[in-house]
Parts: C-alpha cells; structure tokens; sequence
C-alpha cells in the first residue's frame, strides 16, 4: 500500500549487484548514479561493506545494493566480505550478475556458483567491460547464456556493457525501471544512501590509500573515525564546516613508514585528495586532520572488524577481541 504522502504513481525497485572483486560493481552504480557515490580503484577488493546508493528516474526509485566481490578464502576477513555480498540479495526484487568478458566466462558463472552458496531469485546478467575486448558485439552471449543458466536456473537475460563507453547503460537502466512495481519510496526526502556522511568520509580516504599506496599495504588498511563534528563558519555564521580526525590503521610499523611517507609527504598527499572529495560531499569546508596507527592484525580483531562495520559471518572463526 502506498503512504498516504507520497504520490500514487510511485514505483520501487531494489536492485542487488554481485560478482567477482574488481568486475566493475562500484563502477556500473556511478554511471548509473551519474556521481561519484562509490569508491571506485583499479585495485580488487576496494568495496567491504553492502549498502544501499539511490537513483530516481521520474516517479521509479531504484535501490542499487553494492556489495564486495564474491571470492573463495578461509581468511576471516575475508569471510566477512563474503558474507556482506550475500546478505546484499536480501529484500533484493532483482539480482544483476556482473561477469567480466576480458576474462574466461564460463568460469567466473561456475566460481560464482560456488561463492555464492545459497538460492538466488530473478536474476540478470551484465557482461561488462565490452571495451576491452575487440568486436565484443560479435561474441556468442546467447549460447554462453544458455551453458550459465545450465549452472544457475534464475539467471533470465543479459546485457552487453561499457562503464567507460556507457555502451546499453540507458538500455540497462529502462529495463530496471521496467520492472519495478508500485510501490512507496524508501528514500523520498531525497537521500542517496542508507549511510552516513560519517562512512562515507571513511570511504573516501581509504579510495586514496589504494590509489596512492602500492603492493600489499592497500589490504591491510581500514580507516576510522576519531571525531566528527560540524561547527558554524567562522566568516559566515550561516555555514557550517565539518572537522574531521581520522585514524589509518595499518597491520606493522613499516606499513605506517610507508603511509605516512617521506617527511610526511604520502599522509599529505592522502589528506589532501581525501577533503576534496568529502568536501564535494558535505558542500563546505572541511578541517581533516589524518593519524597512522599501528593496530597488529586489525583484520582478525573483532572489535576494529564490528567498528569498521564487518559483523561475524556464519562461518567465522574465533577472533581476537578487545581486552
């Protein structure tokens, strides 16, 4: 039943986009968005946590979930990324299956299967990253599809696509409206997420940790906030500046060597990049001010694990906790 203050013609749709790390998640939710939202790198891995990004076309609201790739690891870590991707189909109308066509198909179908364990309901294929491979168009999909559907009965059609070319992105997006139904909006006072300024400004520096950082320290890097708080513009009482202190955790002590850099030239570099983009976000000055702390095994610390929004997974191990 439609709430009584929102329009009669409203429809819904709640969308859960899944694949392997690094198939172009985060990337296909920004186009579609038309902004930033997701933190997008070249690196696998960059999304750890399910949440929800808003797009409204006309009266249809579509829900996309983002999730963090689905991979095989008895790592507790990443156990709980997993289990963030699988927990994203929850309440989902729609699944979209992202499936790289640079890469051999029909085993990222099969590993999916394996990773995903548990029964999907309707699902749609996005074949994505159609410009990397030449003559894309003239791949046999059709035949392919039918060998994937062999492995996973709900999958019903699919989409040939470009993140960067914006190949069927309209095409993709019709169709998802297509399917929603009437219903009332989750988000009708215009939010764009289910989460806050707080973990987006998380988000933000961690994407210039991995741009900027190289071979393993990425992955053993969370970010934390410290404090938050927005204070009245010192020349203009009228606005507000956020002031932000942050902590980048780091697994051993020539980690924090590494990001803090050469007469603190990388933690700059990362502080600098970072409030641009939180900036953009909170539509006003920003005060950040970044520490590196050394946190040994954060990954299988459940306390920093809870605190960066990791719950236990159904297959978790015992991990640390804070004394």
């Amino acid at each position: 039943m439609l709430l009584e203050d929102q329009h009669p013609h409203n429809k819904a749709i709640m969308v859960a986009v899944l694949g392997a790390p690094n198939v172009g998640k985060s990337s296909l939710i920004n186009v579609l968005l038309g902004t930033d939202l997701t933190v997008v790198t070249n690196k696998p891995q960059t999304t750890r946590n399910k949440f929800h990004c808003v797009l409204t076309v006309d009266r249809t609201e579509v829900v996309m979930v983002d999730t963090p790739g689905l991979h095989k690891s008895n790592q507790e870590f990443n156990k709980r990324l997993n289990e963030q991707a699988r927990q994203g189909t929850e309440g989902a109308d729609l699944n979209l299956l992202l499936i790289d066509i640079s890469r051999e198909i029909l085993e990222q179908f099969s590993e999916f299967k394996e990773n995903i364990d548990q029964e999907l309901g309707p699902t749609w294929v996005v074949f994505t990253k159609s410009d990397k491979v030449e003559n894309s168009e003239n791949l046999p999909l059709k035949e392919v599809m039918t060998q994937a559907q062999a492995l996973l009965p709900c999958l019903e059609k699919f989409f040939l696509i470009s993140n960067i070319e914006g190949t069927n992105i309209h095409e993709l997006t019709g169709a998802i409206c297509d399917r929603a139904q009437p219903g009332p909006h989750l988000y009708p006072n215009g939010d764009v997420s289910n989460k806050n300024q707080r973990f987006f400004v998380t988000e933000y520096i961690r994407e210039q940790a991995f741009e900027l950082l190289k071979d393993e320290v990425p992955y053993e890097v969370a970010v934390v906030i410290d404090e938050y708080k927005e204070v009245k513009g010192k020349l203009d009482p009228e606005t507000f500046e956020s002031h932000i202190s942050a902590s980048i955790l780091v697994n051993r002590p020539s980690q924090r060597a590494i990001v803090i850099g050469s007469s603190g030239s990388m933690i700059k570099e990362i502080g600098i990049r970072s409030r641009k983009k939180i900036e953009v976000m909170t539509g006003g000055p920003v005060h950040l001010n970044l520490h590196v702390k050394v946190s040994p095994k954060w990954f299988k610390n459940n306390f920093v694990l809870e605190e960066i929004g990791l719950p236990r997974a159904k297959d978790s191990a015992r991990v640390w906790r804070k004394k």
